[in-house]
Protein backbone atom coordinates (compact mmCIF):
# COMPACT_ATOMS: atom_id res chain seq x y z
CA UNK A 1 0.00 0.00 0.00
CA UNK A 2 3.27 2.22 0.91
CA UNK A 3 4.71 1.66 -2.38
CA UNK A 4 1.25 1.96 -4.53
CA UNK A 5 0.75 5.27 -2.74
CA UNK A 6 3.91 7.17 -2.41
CA UNK A 7 4.30 10.75 -3.53
CA UNK A 8 7.96 11.84 -3.11
CA UNK A 9 7.83 15.07 -2.13
CA UNK A 10 11.24 14.73 -0.78
CA UNK A 11 13.19 13.82 -3.77
CA UNK A 12 11.22 16.79 -5.46
CA UNK A 13 12.74 19.31 -2.83
CA UNK A 14 16.23 17.74 -3.30
CA UNK A 15 15.86 18.11 -6.63
CA UNK A 16 14.96 21.44 -6.27
CA UNK A 17 18.12 22.31 -3.92
CA UNK A 18 20.31 20.44 -6.12
CA UNK A 19 19.17 22.63 -9.44
CA UNK A 20 19.11 25.92 -7.43
CA UNK A 21 22.70 24.98 -6.02
CA UNK A 22 23.57 24.14 -9.49
CA UNK A 23 22.15 27.29 -11.00
CA UNK A 24 22.96 29.63 -8.95
CA UNK A 25 26.19 28.84 -7.49
CA UNK A 26 27.66 32.23 -8.45
CA UNK A 27 24.93 34.27 -6.48
CA UNK A 28 25.44 31.84 -3.29
CA UNK A 29 28.72 32.41 -3.37
CA UNK A 30 28.76 36.07 -3.24
CA UNK A 31 25.75 36.01 -0.43
CA UNK A 32 28.00 33.76 1.09
CA UNK A 33 30.85 36.14 1.19
CA UNK A 34 29.07 39.17 1.94
CA UNK A 35 27.37 37.58 4.71
CA UNK A 36 30.43 36.36 6.39
CA UNK A 37 32.16 39.21 6.33
CA UNK A 38 29.39 41.32 7.93
CA UNK A 39 29.10 38.54 11.04
CA UNK A 40 32.99 38.35 11.07
CA UNK A 41 33.43 42.20 10.96
CA UNK A 42 30.66 42.84 13.96
CA UNK A 43 32.43 40.15 15.94
CA UNK A 44 35.54 41.87 15.52
CA UNK A 45 34.36 45.04 16.35
CA UNK A 46 32.57 43.86 19.72
CA UNK A 47 35.97 42.16 20.58
CA UNK A 48 37.94 44.57 19.73
CA UNK A 49 36.52 46.17 22.77
CA UNK A 50 37.38 45.95 26.24
CA UNK A 51 35.10 43.80 27.46
CA UNK A 52 34.66 45.98 30.91
CA UNK A 53 33.99 48.97 28.66
CA UNK A 54 31.26 47.32 26.82
CA UNK A 55 30.12 45.72 29.59
CA UNK A 56 29.39 49.55 30.83
CA UNK A 57 27.99 51.07 27.38
CA UNK A 58 25.58 48.40 27.22
CA UNK A 59 24.41 48.96 31.27
CA UNK A 60 23.98 52.26 30.25
CA UNK A 61 21.74 51.58 27.32
CA UNK A 62 19.81 49.81 29.46
CA UNK A 63 19.46 52.72 32.04
CA UNK A 64 18.87 54.81 29.24
CA UNK A 65 15.83 52.91 27.58
CA UNK A 66 14.59 51.10 30.77
CA UNK A 67 15.66 52.01 34.65
CA UNK A 68 19.05 52.11 36.76
CA UNK A 69 18.14 48.80 37.93
CA UNK A 70 18.20 47.11 34.78
CA UNK A 71 21.92 48.82 34.01
CA UNK A 72 23.13 47.34 37.44
CA UNK A 73 21.53 44.40 36.51
CA UNK A 74 22.88 44.03 33.10
CA UNK A 75 26.01 45.13 34.71
CA UNK A 76 26.23 42.11 36.81
CA UNK A 77 24.74 39.36 34.39
CA UNK A 78 27.21 40.38 31.59
CA UNK A 79 29.92 39.90 33.80
CA UNK A 80 29.04 36.79 34.92
CA UNK A 81 29.62 35.99 31.33
CA UNK A 82 32.78 36.96 31.61
CA UNK A 83 33.59 35.06 34.31
CA UNK A 84 32.17 31.47 32.67
CA UNK A 85 34.98 32.59 30.06
CA UNK A 86 32.36 32.44 27.83
CA UNK A 87 32.66 36.58 26.98
CA UNK A 88 33.99 35.70 22.80
CA UNK A 89 31.54 32.71 22.31
CA UNK A 90 28.79 35.25 23.18
CA UNK A 91 29.83 38.26 20.93
CA UNK A 92 29.97 35.78 18.09
CA UNK A 93 26.59 34.88 19.12
CA UNK A 94 25.18 38.32 19.26
CA UNK A 95 26.88 39.43 16.05
CA UNK A 96 25.00 36.58 14.23
CA UNK A 97 21.72 37.18 15.85
CA UNK A 98 22.15 41.72 15.38
CA UNK A 99 23.41 40.67 11.16
CA UNK A 100 20.57 37.93 11.17
CA UNK A 101 18.04 40.19 13.07
CA UNK A 102 18.70 43.13 10.59
CA UNK A 103 18.03 41.06 7.40
CA UNK A 104 15.02 39.66 8.85
CA UNK A 105 13.79 43.23 9.07
CA UNK A 106 14.66 44.79 6.08
CA UNK A 107 13.37 41.50 4.57
CA UNK A 108 9.76 41.87 7.08
CA UNK A 109 8.91 45.39 7.27
CA UNK A 110 8.29 46.26 3.77
CA UNK A 111 6.46 42.89 2.95
CA UNK A 112 4.23 43.59 6.17
CA UNK A 113 3.46 46.75 4.84
CA UNK A 114 2.47 45.44 1.39
CA UNK A 115 0.25 42.81 3.30
CA UNK A 116 -1.57 45.09 4.79
CA UNK A 117 -2.22 47.25 1.73
CA UNK A 118 -3.31 44.62 -0.41
CA UNK A 119 -5.50 41.78 0.90
CA UNK A 120 -4.79 39.84 -1.84
CA UNK A 121 -1.38 39.43 -0.85
CA UNK A 122 -2.14 39.08 3.06
CA UNK A 123 -4.08 36.46 1.55
CA UNK A 124 -0.92 34.86 -0.27
CA UNK A 125 1.76 35.17 2.22
CA UNK A 126 -0.35 34.39 5.41
CA UNK A 127 -0.12 30.45 4.91
CA UNK A 128 3.60 30.98 3.97
CA UNK A 129 3.97 32.48 7.26
CA UNK A 130 2.55 29.66 8.49
CA UNK A 131 4.19 27.37 6.85
CA UNK A 132 7.33 28.93 7.83
CA UNK A 133 6.85 29.29 11.56
CA UNK A 134 5.80 25.41 11.98
CA UNK A 135 8.12 23.99 10.10
CA UNK A 136 10.65 22.56 12.91
CA UNK A 137 13.89 24.87 13.19
CA UNK A 138 16.08 22.02 12.17
CA UNK A 139 15.03 21.40 9.01
CA UNK A 140 16.15 25.29 7.79
CA UNK A 141 19.41 23.93 8.45
CA UNK A 142 19.48 20.98 5.65
CA UNK A 143 18.86 23.79 2.82
CA UNK A 144 21.16 26.38 4.70
CA UNK A 145 24.00 23.51 4.03
CA UNK A 146 23.54 22.60 0.99
CA UNK A 147 23.45 26.14 -0.09
CA UNK A 148 26.93 27.19 1.83
CA UNK A 149 28.02 24.72 3.31
CA UNK A 150 29.25 24.87 7.49
CA UNK A 151 30.16 27.92 9.26
CA UNK A 152 28.25 31.19 9.70
CA UNK A 153 26.36 31.65 6.75
CA UNK A 154 24.07 28.59 7.22
CA UNK A 155 23.79 30.05 10.66
CA UNK A 156 22.72 33.43 9.45
CA UNK A 157 20.38 31.95 6.26
CA UNK A 158 18.51 29.34 8.99
CA UNK A 159 18.04 32.23 11.44
CA UNK A 160 16.54 34.51 9.08
CA UNK A 161 14.24 32.25 7.88
CA UNK A 162 13.04 31.05 10.80
CA UNK A 163 12.70 34.59 12.75
CA UNK A 164 11.22 36.16 9.81
CA UNK A 165 7.80 35.49 10.57
CA UNK A 166 6.85 37.46 13.81
CA UNK A 167 8.36 41.32 11.55
CA UNK A 168 6.12 40.33 8.74
CA UNK A 169 2.92 39.31 11.05
CA UNK A 170 3.25 42.44 13.47
CA UNK A 171 3.81 45.09 10.66
CA UNK A 172 0.67 44.10 9.02
CA UNK A 173 -1.32 43.95 12.44
CA UNK A 174 -0.20 47.39 13.25
CA UNK A 175 -0.61 49.08 10.17
CA UNK A 176 -4.00 47.53 9.82
CA UNK A 177 -4.70 48.63 13.02
CA UNK A 178 -3.94 52.11 13.20
CA UNK A 179 -7.17 54.63 13.26
CA UNK A 180 -9.32 54.54 9.62
CA UNK A 181 -10.51 58.46 10.55
CA UNK A 182 -6.96 59.08 11.01
CA UNK A 183 -5.61 57.62 7.92
CA UNK A 184 -8.72 59.37 6.39
CA UNK A 185 -8.04 62.92 7.35
CA UNK A 186 -4.74 62.83 6.18
CA UNK A 187 -5.98 61.79 2.57
CA UNK A 188 -8.80 65.07 3.07
CA UNK A 189 -5.45 67.49 4.03
CA UNK A 190 -4.12 66.03 0.17
CA UNK A 191 -1.67 64.02 1.94
CA UNK A 192 -0.12 61.07 -0.90
CA UNK A 193 -0.20 57.58 0.44
CA UNK A 194 3.74 57.50 0.44
CA UNK A 195 3.59 60.39 2.78
CA UNK A 196 0.25 58.81 4.79
CA UNK A 197 2.40 55.79 5.21
CA UNK A 198 5.15 58.03 6.50
CA UNK A 199 3.92 60.24 8.79
CA UNK A 200 0.98 58.08 9.85
CA UNK A 201 0.40 54.67 9.74
CA UNK A 202 4.31 53.97 10.43
CA UNK A 203 4.38 56.14 13.53
CA UNK A 204 1.19 55.09 14.93
CA UNK A 205 2.32 51.32 14.34
CA UNK A 206 5.63 51.46 15.57
CA UNK A 207 5.35 50.27 19.16
CA UNK A 208 3.29 46.84 17.53
CA UNK A 209 6.49 46.44 14.57
CA UNK A 210 9.01 47.12 17.52
CA UNK A 211 7.09 44.68 19.04
CA UNK A 212 7.52 42.28 16.12
CA UNK A 213 11.06 43.30 16.22
CA UNK A 214 11.52 41.89 19.85
CA UNK A 215 9.90 38.43 18.73
CA UNK A 216 12.38 38.43 15.59
CA UNK A 217 15.63 38.70 17.92
CA UNK A 218 13.83 35.98 20.36
CA UNK A 219 13.51 33.60 17.54
CA UNK A 220 16.35 34.50 15.84
CA UNK A 221 18.57 33.94 19.56
CA UNK A 222 17.15 30.83 19.71
CA UNK A 223 18.00 29.64 16.51
CA UNK A 224 21.39 30.76 16.85
CA UNK A 225 22.04 28.07 19.19
CA UNK A 226 20.62 25.75 16.51
CA UNK A 227 23.17 26.95 13.92
CA UNK A 228 25.80 25.83 16.08
CA UNK A 229 25.04 22.95 14.66
CA UNK A 230 25.99 23.84 11.16
CA UNK A 231 29.49 24.63 12.33
CA UNK A 232 28.42 28.81 13.46
CA UNK A 233 30.77 30.00 16.03
CA UNK A 234 29.42 31.12 19.38
CA UNK A 235 27.24 29.67 21.97
CA UNK A 236 25.69 27.46 19.89
CA UNK A 237 28.74 25.57 19.02
CA UNK A 238 29.51 25.08 22.59
CA UNK A 239 26.25 23.81 23.87
CA UNK A 240 26.67 21.28 20.73
CA UNK A 241 30.05 20.52 22.01
CA UNK A 242 29.38 20.01 25.42
CA UNK A 243 25.92 17.75 24.26
CA UNK A 244 28.57 15.38 22.10
CA UNK A 245 30.77 15.21 24.95
CA UNK A 246 28.24 14.92 27.89
CA UNK A 247 30.14 17.95 28.87
CA UNK A 248 27.86 19.41 31.75
CA UNK A 249 29.50 22.14 33.21
CA UNK A 250 30.29 23.22 29.49
CA UNK A 251 26.65 22.78 28.53
CA UNK A 252 25.37 24.92 31.81
CA UNK A 253 27.64 27.90 31.49
CA UNK A 254 27.04 28.37 27.89
CA UNK A 255 23.26 27.84 28.01
CA UNK A 256 23.41 30.48 30.74
CA UNK A 257 25.50 32.71 28.67
CA UNK A 258 22.55 32.35 26.17
CA UNK A 259 19.93 33.29 28.92
CA UNK A 260 21.51 36.41 29.74
CA UNK A 261 21.96 37.94 26.40
CA UNK A 262 18.11 36.69 25.63
CA UNK A 263 16.90 38.58 28.50
CA UNK A 264 19.17 41.95 28.11
CA UNK A 265 17.85 41.77 24.51
CA UNK A 266 13.94 41.22 25.20
CA UNK A 267 14.23 43.88 28.34
CA UNK A 268 15.52 45.91 26.06
CA UNK A 269 13.79 45.89 23.07
CA UNK A 270 10.16 45.21 24.62
CA UNK A 271 11.94 49.04 26.65
CA UNK A 272 11.86 50.56 22.82
CA UNK A 273 8.51 49.66 22.12
CA UNK A 274 6.57 51.33 25.06
CA UNK A 275 8.75 54.34 26.45
CA UNK A 276 6.11 55.52 28.48
CA UNK A 277 6.01 52.66 31.15
CA UNK A 278 9.32 53.48 32.28
CA UNK A 279 9.69 56.49 33.96
CA UNK A 280 12.83 55.47 35.86
CA UNK A 281 14.59 55.39 32.39
CA UNK A 282 17.55 58.00 31.77
CA UNK A 283 15.18 59.38 28.57
CA UNK A 284 12.55 60.06 31.13
CA UNK A 285 14.34 61.88 33.84
CA UNK A 286 15.98 64.36 31.23
CA UNK A 287 12.45 64.53 29.47
CA UNK A 288 10.47 65.16 33.01
CA UNK A 289 13.49 67.51 33.37
CA UNK A 290 13.64 69.43 30.21
CA UNK A 291 9.55 70.00 30.32
CA UNK A 292 10.46 71.21 34.03
CA UNK A 293 13.33 74.60 32.28
CA UNK A 294 10.42 74.88 29.19
CA UNK A 295 7.52 75.19 31.99
CA UNK A 296 9.93 77.71 34.04
CA UNK A 297 10.88 79.56 31.25
CA UNK A 298 7.16 80.10 30.07
CA UNK A 299 6.20 81.31 34.11
CA UNK A 300 9.10 83.62 33.84
CA UNK A 301 7.64 86.11 31.62
CA UNK A 302 4.35 85.68 33.47
CA UNK A 303 5.93 86.56 36.93
CA UNK A 304 7.48 89.96 35.87
CA UNK A 305 4.34 91.39 34.21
Amino acid sequence: MNDFFRIPIGSWVAAAFDWIKATFDGTLDVISLVVKALVQGVADGLLAVPAPLLIIVLALLGWAVRSWQFGVGAALTLTLIIGMAQWENAMFTLALVLIATIIAVLIGVPLGILAAKSDGFSAVIRPILDFMQTMPALVYLIPAVTFFAVGFVPGVFATVLFALPPGVRFTELGIRGVDAETVEAGHAFGSTPGKILRGIQLPLAMPTILAGINQVIMLALSMAVIAGMAGANGLGKEVVSALATLNIAKGVEAGLAVVILAVFLDRLTAALGTPGEFTHSLRSALGRRRNARQRAARLEPAAAN
